[in-house]
């Protein structure tokens, strides 16, 4: 017994010993047992642990994670999928490993494989993140899923769910390149990818690609649904107009597809982006009759069509039919009429349906928020504006980029520029980044008020920030270097511009503008032919704003062949060319085209607006029509057109050319009286009528009846009160008067001070014109070019025409260039003095600058040539004239006929008749020279000139 026990007892101390022994190496791995495994058997002991289950012992291996162990385990594990993605997730939490592409491409093909979809689409949005960064290009992203693709020999699921997951990302282009390639391959996407890649290239405004793609989806033979025909109504809308859209429907519904509310709603939408209620009112009605009901979005985009016609009261009655039919209106429905309000400057009526709103126990969101602060800065009430943004954390909206941007461009607008900045400043304390629009608003803000030199500093600066221009920041600070005159440096931006590869019509628009309001009409139609060499179409703007130049410099002949280019391309002139057009002729002086022009335009079917009608008073009131201008007063105020301070200043420089100084006066007080609520006379007493002026009384009269509410901006009516002043010769009480604005809080601009300086310059007070001038520069506003040819003017006036010399060769030194009115101050001037060969040289120094001289400029130096009896050069000078394609005015033949009555010259006076005739000058066009008050008809001031020789004979 002795001796069983005692072997006993060695056994259970031997097994004891052998347990210890096993679970020693069972679970406690020596470092060294795992750096002599090969990387197979390593592989393989890994995928035994994680098939038991036991992925926490991984973590003891003492191994590197690398992109070799990733991917065998992997492919070892392609069938087990919770293994894989268990060994996939723990490779990331690794502090020093990430996951390779060939690591993402062989997870998504095992988890898609086994309709783990969840995380398949998290590991795609994670790859096509990693894509979007520019880690790998989308050719490198496919082959590589290609590649697990043939290797696994799997289904292709996975290409659809990351067409799906790059349109849903908005990453279009990625998203197209495998459309492309999985029909290459073989593959077609499912209709849910295809509806989500249509649906993101119309959100997008890529609606062209999106009825590409829509083609090869039918050629592929998948069949459209509702969801389709929507998006590609949407799509048809935007690019090709409302009417392809309803053939499409057309088309959707012959085939047996019945659509549904949304559909209808998108072919709303499309009437309502046109501007066309009526229509969408047919659709209504069609709805109806398929027995299809009205919906909340349905009447939202109703209300949102009136409000952008501005027919309030219908667009507030929908909403009470919504109550009536018991469809309750959302955020949605609020915010579109409560913007149509704030669009429409009726903040009072935006606020009540605030308060509608509210008391519906709907919460304020951050786009009507933006509404109300967007209103409040077009009205001009800044501080309302403030308090929306304050306010909008009391219920719970933080604002964003488009609040802050709204916010600054209103301070700008009123000149408020040190706020914006400080705003910008608040809007990064909040974590909102100024964005490239901010630095757009802040340019454009202080290019408004001539603070050239910080808008220059805050380019450079944005750029230096990291933020890219975009296309609308390189147009603003090319208008803000023509502003500056500074024609060089807008050119080394526009060739910068080009390439950066911006060649669309905004940019080739903003150029030509440039040009033509500097009189560059020679680079402007340059810029023009280059426009469509590159294949960029010219659109109504382009061709509006080359006529609009041609007829400043008076080369109205050049602005109708434009008309009738842009006519033969399918484009119809729009009202704003034909005003454009009506000045030309003025100016020109060619008078009796204007009201035939006026019956084309009515004829086309366009109405006279208010900028015609200032237009055709302007232009009578320049000629000394007063007659004239008063009855188109009168037609436009029976039109149910009030009038603007534009109209009512232009009858009073009228009244004042006329000598009729008394009658300007008088209605300029009562503009006053009527804008700025003073009791104050700066021009008299008040106008009593005796009958004998009863066309000044009636527009009295009418001004009273016009005027609702403040209908002048109260800079605008400051400014002119001392224009007034000036056109009286009142320098001091101009002086005066404008000491006290600026206590009223008024900001002089560059207009205020061009009206002061060249009040000052022609009274002869050149000196004080220039302190004027230095006052401006400490403001730190830049005189403009209009400035410095008062400046030259009044030197010359003063006879002192070698300082305006040296002014005039200094202004490239300022930034600036000398445009047509420069030269022609300089040429009169020395025509004055009888040095008509330096006039002819500055002439022709002017044209190798790129300036077209105008009427004015020839004019100038016929009339001085016929001074010095010069007679065979002036007729020269004139031939020079028609070879330019610029026809003489009636100043120009008035002249020649003054010069050879003179000389007895009756030849030439019979010749002038004839040209007079062929340049389609009739006996009805007057001329009203500003120093005399005849009027003398064309050919009777011809014939009168015969006789007079006749008589001397």
């Amino acid at each position: 017994m002795l001796i069983h026990s005692a072997g006993r007892l060695r056994l259970i101390a031997g097994l004891r010993r052998c347990r210890r022994h096993l679970f020693s190496r069972s679970f406690h791995w020596s470092p060294r047992d795992e750096s002599k495994l090969t990387r197979s058997e390593l592989v393989t002991r890994i995928c035994r642990l994680l098939l038991h289950d036991r992925s926490n012992s991984i973590t003891k291996l003492s191994f590197k994670f690398s992109d070799d162990v990733v991917d065998d385990v992997l492919h070892n594990l392609r069938l087990n999928p919770e293994a894989s993605l268990c060994f996939f997730r723990l490779a990331l939490k690794q502090q020093h490993f990430r996951h390779s592409l060939r690591s993402y491409c062989r997870i998504v093909h095992i988890l898609s494989r086994a309709r783990m979809f969840d995380e398949t689409r998290h590991f795609l949005n994670e790859l096509a993140v990693v894509t979007k960064q520019g880690k790998f290009s989308i050719e490198v992203v496919w082959d590589e899923l290609i590649r697990v693709y043939r290797e696994f020999k799997f289904s292709p699921t996975v290409f659809d769910m990351i067409l799906k997951v790059y349109a849903e990302m908005g990453m279009v282009k990625y998203a197209l390149y495998v459309f492309d390639e999985m029909y290459q391959l073989g593959r077609l996407p499912s209709l849910k990818s295809c509806n989500s890649l249509l649906s993101n290239l119309v959100k997008k405004g890529q609606s062209d690609v999106a009825m590409h793609v829509y083609d090869q989806i039918i050629r592929m033979g998948i069949v459209p649904d509702v969801f389709t025909c929507t998006i590609m109504v949407n799509a048809y809308s935007r690019n090709n107009g409302v009417g392809k859209a309803i053939r499409y429907v057309e088309e959707m519904e012959g085939l047996g597809l019945e659509l549904n509310v949304a559909t209808y709603n998108s072919l709303i939408n499309g009437y309502v982006s046109e501007g066309d209620v009526k229509g969408a009112e047919e659709v209504i009605v069609l709805m109806s009759e398929k027995g299809l009901e009205k919906n909340v979005v349905t009447y939202t985009l109703l209300i949102k069509g009136y409000c952008k016609l501005l027919k309030m009261s219908e667009a507030e009655s929908l909403l009470h039919q919504m109550k009536a039919k018991s469809i309750i209106a959302d955020q949605h429905t609020y915010g579109a009429l409560l913007d149509g309000y704030c669009k429409n400057g009726q903040m009072n009526e935006a606020v009540r349906i605030k308060s509608c709103m509210l008391s519906e126990g709907l919460k304020v969101n951050s786009f009507i928020c933006n509404s109300l602060i967007n209103g409040y800065c077009n009205a001009g009430q800044i501080g309302e504006a403030e308090s929306i943004l304050l306010h909008m954390s009391d219920f719970g909206l933080r604002p964003d980029s488009y609040s802050f941007n709204t916010l600054v461009n209103g301070y700008c607008k009123v000149g408020r520029t040190g706020e914006a900045f400080k705003l910008c400043d608040e809007m990064i304390r909040e974590g909102v980044e100024p964005s490239a629009v901010t630095y757009n608003t802040l340019l454009k803000g202080l290019f408004r008020e001539g603070a050239f030199a910080d808008a220059l500093h805050l380019w450079q600066l944005m750029l230096k920030r990291g933020v890219r221009p975009n296309v609308v920041g390189y147009c603003t600070l090319l208008d803000g270097l023509f502003k500056m005159g500074n024609l060089d440096e807008a050119f080394k931006l526009w060739k910068e511009i080009l390439v950066k590869g911006f060649r669309n019509r905004v940019v080739f628009n903003t150029m030509l503008s440039g040009l033509c309001k500097m009189g560059k009409m020679v680079e402007a139609r340059d810029i023009f032919d280059k426009m469509k060499e590159s294949g960029c179409s010219p659109d109504g703007m382009t061709y509006r704003t080359l006529s609009d130049g041609y007829c400043k410099v008076g080369e109205v002949e050049k602005s109708f062949q434009l008309k009738d280019m842009m006519e033969n391309d399918s484009i119809s002139p729009s009202i704003e060319m034909y005003n454009s057009l009506i000045t030309g002729l003025f100016k020109s002086g060619k008078l009796s085209k204007v009201m035939c022009l006026l019956d084309e335009m009515k004829a086309g079917g366009l109405s006279p607006n208010i900028v015609t009608y200032g237009s055709l008073i302007a232009g009578w009131c320049k000629e000394g029509m007063l007659d004239k201008a008063f009855s188109t007063y009168y037609e436009m105020r029976k039109k149910g057109l009030a009038p603007n301070i534009v109209i009512c200043c232009t009858i009073v420089g009228g009244l004042y050319r006329l000598g009729r100084i008394d009658e300007a006066s008088i209605v300029l007080q009562k503009i006053i009286d009527a804008t700025l609520c003073s009791t104050q006379q700066w021009f008299g007493e008040s106008y009593k009528s005796d009958g004998r002026h009863l066309d000044v009384q009636n527009i009295l009269d009418s001004i009273d009846e016009g005027i609702k509410g403040p209908l002048f901006p109260i800079d605008i009516v400051y400014n002119v009160v001392i224009t007034g002043l000036c056109k009286c010769q009142r320098i001091d009480d101009a002086r005066l008067v404008f000491s006290d604005f600026l206590i009223r809080g008024f900001i002089p601009d560059n207009f205020t001070y061009c009206t002061l300086i060249h009040g000052l310059s022609a009274a002869g007070e050149v000196n004080e014109a220039f302190n004027l001038r230095d006052q401006m520069l400490k403001k730190g506003l830049l005189p403009n070019i209009a400035i410095y040819n008062a400046l030259i003017s009044g030197l010359c006036k003063a006879g002192n025409i070698d300082r305006a010399l040296r002014l005039f060769h200094k202004l490239h030194l300022k930034g600036l260039s000398p445009n047509v009115v420069t030269y022609n101050i300089l040429i009169n001037s020395y025509c004055k003095s009888s040095r008509t060969d330096e006039a002819i040289k500055l002439k022709e120094k002017m044209v190798d600058e790129g300036i077209c001289p105008s009427v004015v400029t020839y004019t100038i130096l016929i009339k001085g040539l016929f001074k010095q009896g010069d007679v065979s050069t002036s007729l020269a000078v004139l031939d020079e004239m028609y070879s330019a394609g610029i026809g003489p005015d009636l100043m120009t033949y008035r002249s020649l006929v003054e010069s050879c009555t003179r000389y007895g010259d009756a030849e030439n006076i019979f010749n002038l008749h004839s040209m007079k005739q062929t340049d389609g000058l009739s006996p009805g066009d007057k001329f009203q020279n500003e120093g005399d008050m005849m009027k003398s008809g064309g050919f009777e001031f011809l014939l009168d000139a015969c006789n007079e020789i006749e008589a001397v004979g």
